[in-house]
């Protein structure tokens, strides 16, 4: 439990710094452009790692949904959206607003089954943390 704690915040921690360098490097050479800088790089340290750590369930690709293998790509548009939002509303607006949609989306999955998962029953206590959330971000933006 603890090390998905841990892994879940290093994640969190990247996703702001990904972001907020993003942000920086279009400032100089264009939205598109850094994102594309940022999906070549992050290839090329995913690829060295995958050669690093030889695992071997990279040959069953073939089993996985052809839709869930273009899952990657969804990543050009969060690095497209997250530089966008960052130069209108600044970092903190960006990773709060971020994180409800984040939240309402896996809401919905969990909720649903959606992706082959089992569903999750919502009660109150989650209802009020995105209600919170929410509110956190109202007031952050006043």
């Amino acid at each position: 439990m603890m090390k998905g704690i841990v892994f879940a915040f290093l994640g969190g921690a990247f996703i702001t710094l990904q972001g907020v360098a993003n942000a920086t490097i279009s400032q100089d050479i264009g939205t598109w452009q850094a994102a594309t800088i940022t999906q070549f790089t992050g290839f090329v340290l995913a690829f060295l790692i995958l050669l690093i750590v030889r695992e071997k369930a990279f040959a069953h690709y073939k089993e996985v949904k052809p839709l869930y293998l273009a899952g990657g790509s969804f990543a050009s548009i969060v690095i497209f959206c997250s530089i966008t939002a960052i130069h209108l509303v600044g970092a903190t607006l960006t990773t709060s607003t971020v994180l409800i949609a984040q939240l309402f989306i896996t809401f919905l999955i969990d909720s649903n089954g959606w992706f082959g998962l089992e569903k999750q029953k919502m009660k109150a206590p989650q209802f009020i943390g995105i209600a919170l959330m929410i509110a956190g971000v109202l007031l952050l933006k006043m």
